[in-house]
């Protein structure tokens, strides 16, 4: 690397890492006790990137925060509705045992490369480094993208479900409630906002929180899982874990349990909303690893055992189906106890965790697009990166991400299949950056120079779980954009396939334009010595 690129990568005021909003501000503005480690402050310096976000997420902060970004086990009554389509009760259960294996794998690779560079960047960084040199540029530049759309339809879409989930216990308690498609779209921006206000004000106290609602995550699935157990009617072992269904209309129960076991799997895609935090993560190389690693596993256990939970006491299935409420889980609830207030208990530990997932999303989604930012990879990338001093947030990218999650949630006003499909298009994106990442590690084990040092390792079985990671993948990457019924019509199509190579193809035009003259790829900015 040339001096001329070293001077690049130190100045403060450049693109390429992080900005301050003032001109006299310098780095030295975070304060001391949120500087991080030797450690931190040495992988920095590797990286090319200056410390200008607090560093102040410990371990079991950062396991809180991986946690309820997620909210598996509270999301999955939710969303399972489509696997009951698709595949039936037994789906749900043999589909997380999978899921669970799989994913673990995947997620083994993506924390060895988050202890190799932990940056706010993440997977684009990761391409960038490990790709063959001439895709470097290109295959890093296309994943920036991916995250930075996965990330804000993830958020649309989550603060859409908590403002259903209102709908729905609103419908409970004033059965002459009339449902109106505007009235979710209010109650999503309404949680959007209330989000940002976490993600702003409260910034300094959000470790706080995610330690708090740790607490509820775990807690609450017992407080759900109890009542079910002591007072729903139980199913039929053999029916609930061995009889397939095809209720989509395929015409073969193998085809749709494969559709329907997508929906179990999205559960867990999206456990690389730590890595997006490492540069507020004191000791990250070591911690962001182990967050990974310990928010995947037992949160995918907790799924398991609400999914268990669920199908047992399901009750019948058309009834369920056909609630008035417009939440199937919210008649299970209902079913079982027989009373409006333990529903209505029950319902808001839902949207309590399910608002503390919007608040976590939106750090998620603001940091990735920030840290893209500065690498110059979006349009307004001068103005989006600059973090204002005494803040020490990215504030910008946080109402970014306000205003492009209102505006999502408005197309549900004319289209709710449109949003279906936008928040399966979030899980695609996502699922695209994992596989482009650990396929450049594979490379990189085979062909390219050795690994950078790492605190967390594999070992001699990285190739062989990258592999596996990869073989997983595949498949649920190809039945993860088919529609759930058949036959197809353009009311219950899955567009999501469309609207993702649209995003690529956005992305390519702002690249002939722009980004090719200005994005060179974080690998450029980085100091090892080989």
């Amino acid at each position: 690397m040339s001096k001329n690129e070293l001077n690049i990568a130190e100045s403060p005021r450049d693109g390429e890492h992080g900005i301050y909003d003032d001109d006299k501000a310098v780095p030295g503005d975070v304060p001391a006790k949120y500087r991080g480690t030797a450690t931190d402050q040495h992988d920095m310096l590797v990286l090319g990137k200056k410390q200008v976000l607090r560093r102040n997420f410990k371990f079991i902060t950062m396991l809180g925060f991986a946690s309820t970004v997620m909210v598996a086990w509270e999301i999955l009554p939710i969303i399972t509705v489509f696997a009951l389509e698709d595949g039936g009760t037994p789906i749900i259960f043999w589909g997380l045992i999978l899921a669970t294996v799989g994913m673990t794998f995947v997620y083994a690779s993506l924390a060895e490369m988050a202890s190799m560079c932990p940056t706010a960047g993440g997977q684009y960084h990761w391409v960038s480094e490990f790709a063959p040199p001439r895709f470097q540029q290109g295959l890093s530049y296309s994943v920036g993208w991916l995250l930075a759309i996965g990330w804000q339809v993830y958020l649309a879409g989550v603060c859409f479900m908590v403002g259903g989930v209102i709908q729905g216990l609103i419908a409970l308690n004033q059965p002459d409630y009339v449902y109106h498609r505007y009235h979710a779209t209010l109650l999503a921006m309404a949680v959007i906002a209330f989000s940002v206000v976490f993600n702003t004000v409260l910034a300094v106290r959000l470790p706080l929180i995610e330690g708090v609602v740790l607490i509820l995550h775990v807690a609450g699935l017992f407080a759900i899982i109890i009542p079910l157990w002591v007072m729903a009617p139980r199913g039929n072992a053999h029916d609930t874990l061995i009889v397939f269904t095809d209720n989509g209309g395929w015409g073969n129960t193998g085809l749709s349990a494969m559709i329907g076991l997508t929906s179990v799997v999205g559960l867990l895609i999206g456990y690389d909303c730590s890595v997006h935090m490492s540069e507020e993560v004191q000791d990250a190389s070591r911690v962001i690893p182990k967050t990974i690693m310990w928010s995947v596993v037992p949160n995918a256990i907790m799924a398991f055992t609400m999914g268990i939970t669920f199908i047992f006491c399901l009750g019948d299935l058309n009834s369920v189906l056909e609630s008035p409420t417009g939440q199937p889980f919210i008649q299970v609830f209902y079913n079982a106890t027989g009373r409006y207030a333990g529903t209505t208990v029950m319902t808001i530990i839902f949207i309590i965790m399910l608002t503390s997932s919007c608040i976590s999303e939106v750090a998620t989604s603001s940091r990735q697009i920030w840290s893209f930012a500065r690498d110059r990879g979006l349009p307004f990338s001068d103005w989006l990166a600059r973090v204002s001093p005494g803040w020490n947030i990215p504030l910008r990218a946080v109402c970014v991400s306000l205003v492009v999650s209102s505006l999502l949630s408005l197309i549900n006003i004319g289209s709710s299949t449109a949003l279906n499909a936008i928040n399966s298009l979030g899980g695609t994106s996502l699922l695209f950056s994992y596989f482009i990442a650990i396929g450049c590690l594979v490379w990189r084990r085979l062909y390219g120079a050795p690994l950078p040092p790492r605190r967390w390792s594999l070992g001699r079985y990285g190739l062989a779980i990258n592999i596996v990671a990869l073989l997983f993948v595949t498949p649920i990457l190809f039945f993860y954009v088919w529609p759930l019924t058949h036959p197809v019509t353009a009311a219950n199509m899955n567009w999501s396939s469309m609207m993702f190579f649209a995003v690529l193809v956005i992305a390519g035009i702002y690249y002939w334009l722009k980004a090719r003259h200005v994005y060179t790829g974080p690998v450029m900015l980085v100091k090892r010595e080989e």
